[in-house]
């Protein structure tokens, strides 16, 4: 990487972007820093394009700059010692930390120093959660910040039957920092009183400070009476923060993460189905997972947060893509007649929502409801078939036993979709789906071996679909042109080759695949 330089008062300055010029050694400031440099320019007539590339690069590691920002005293302690001897000795813990915090530790990074808040606290999910975003504690505490019910309630972070923002690193970051400043000046703004409480609670800190001042005895983090978990905590913290600053000294090398954005928030107004969001992104639905812990379900909670964690580099498309959707096309939905002995949560079970999304999509404000009538169920919309198919065809859906002689196998690879092995298989999405027990919540990974049955093939695709050649209207848009066709927003984007950021335009040909009733 070449740098821009700027000769300033007799030193060179490098800058690449935002970033000023660091530090070679990971302990030494910025201003001891400039100082080197300054001495050097007078000793020879520049610094060599190498040696600022040097600099440079290590600045764009992450670890770097969080060492380089740390602030709070190290004290020597007996506790401290033993915790950083544990990291010195177990070199793969850190390796391991290092690929769990890659996607998210810049932007908890970026979310502190927007708030002036130590760096160190950076390192809390590691003591905390060994940076899992689905780690569970004995204490009912969840996420990496491992935030209680009753916490995550109090700092307004959302948990229902759709979704724990406790899981969710953007939710629960801003709850634990705002639970942070919260309880920083309640301690006399003193960091280490403030670790402390953060583990067991305010009230048992400021107890053991009452205690040894009644008692005439020092007050200090470390002459104050604590349960063993938290005197064991912030010295933990402290040794972690040593050992990320002195890297090199204790012989460690951390794997480097990359000093820039990896993921964006992204509002996404209302509830949407993850698979859609999915194709839109066009990112595998597991990736959006793993950044999106905190969703339980198929779909983003309907009350909200309205928000999805991308990958940077697919944001901007993934916001141009939605643009496309009209809000009623974020989810599917069926027509359900309602039987005999039916309840409201009986249905909700059956489709898996909520009782509370039924009542609120038919206008229904009590648990009444009369056989013959019918419902409208939001349901997945990953499944093409979904929203022509009756409530039964959907719940009896199962695997088919074959004993054809002509059965044979594919096998996935990179890139596949069921659209796209439908399509070189001659067979139809549906057949695949049935065929291989395939549902709303299935996967395609590489390597898995899916069944085809080539006695269906011919029949199937010559007398049950059509190609039908559509041409754009003024005003239309994919949805619409989607829920007029009881097709996908996702196939139409897949059948026509279309990029998820274009819009389409009156008098363009769209390709559909019809299946003939």
């Amino acid at each position: 990487m070449k740098a821009n330089l700027f000769i300033i008062a007799g030193s060179i300055l490098a800058i690449t972007g935002c970033q000023t010029l660091q530090s070679t050694s990971p302990q030494t400031d910025i201003d001891q820093q400039t100082v080197a440099i300054n001495a050097k320019s007078k000793k020879s007539s520049a610094v060599t394009l190498d040696e600022i590339e040097v600099q440079v690069s290590e600045v764009n590691n992450l670890w770097l700059r969080i060492g380089n920002e740390m602030t709070l005293p190290i004290t020597d302690n007996e506790l401290v010692a033993r915790y950083r001897q544990w990291y010195i000795d177990n070199p793969k813990h850190l390796e391991i930390i290092t690929q769990r915090a890659s996607p998210f530790l810049y932007y908890i990074v970026d979310q502190l120093e927007k708030r002036h808040l130590p760096i160190e606290l950076a390192l809390l999910p590691i003591v905390e959660s060994g940076f899992d975003p689905l780690a569970y504690s004995s204490g009912h505490a969840s996420g990496l910040w491992q935030l209680t019910a009753p916490t995550a309630t109090s700092f307004g972070v959302k948990t229902n039957w759709w979704y724990d923002g406790r899981r969710d690193v953007a939710s629960s970051t801003k709850g634990a920092l705002d639970l942070i400043q919260y309880l920083y000046p309640k301690m006399d703004q003193n960091w280490l009183y403030t670790l402390g409480a953060y583990n067991s609670g305010e009230g048992r800190i400021l107890n053991a400070i009452k205690h040894n001042q009644a008692r005439g005895k020092s007050t200090d983090f470390w002459s104050l009476s604590l349960p063993k978990e938290t005197a064991h905590y912030v010295p933990q913290l402290l040794a972690l923060a040593d050992v990320i600053k002195h890297a090199d000294k204790y012989g460690i090398t951390l794997t480097p993460i990359d000093n820039v954005p990896q993921i964006e928030v992204v509002p996404i107004e209302s509830q949407l189905d993850i698979n859609l969001a999915a194709d839109l992104a066009q990112i595998d639905i597991v990736d959006l997972k793993a950044l999106n812990p905190g969703l339980k379900r198929w779909a983003t909670a309907p009350q909200g947060p309205h928000q999805l964690i991308l990958p940077s580099d697919k944001a901007t498309n993934f916001k141009l893509a939605l643009a496309t959707i009209e809000p009623d096309s974020r989810i599917n939905w069926v027509r359900y007649k309602i039987k005999f002995g039916d309840s409201i949560s009986r249905i909700a079970d059956q489709f898996e929502t909520t009782a509370s999304l039924i009542r609120s999509s038919n206008g229904i404000k009590g648990n009444n409801i009369i056989a013959g009538r019918f419902l409208i169920i939001p349901v997945a919309a990953k499944d093409p078939d979904l929203a022509t198919m009756t409530a039964d065809q959907v719940l009896a859906r199962k695997a088919v036993v074959k004993s054809s002689p002509n059965k044979q196998s594919y096998t996935v690879k990179s890139g596949d979709s069921l659209w796209k092995i439908s399509q070189s298989q001659q067979v139809t999405v549906a057949q695949l789906m049935k065929w291989n027990n395939l549902t709303k919540q299935s996967t395609l990974s590489i390597g898995k071996n899916l069944v085809i049955y080539p006695n269906e093939m011919t029949a199937s695709t010559s007398n049950n679909e059509k190609t039908v050649n559509y041409r754009v209207q003024s005003g239309d848009s994919l949805a619409r042109i989607a829920v007029k066709y009881k097709v996908t927003v996702a196939e139409l984007i897949e059948w026509n080759s279309l990029q998820n950021s274009k819009l389409i335009q009156p008098g363009q040909i769209l390709k559909l695949i019809m299946t003939n009733s």
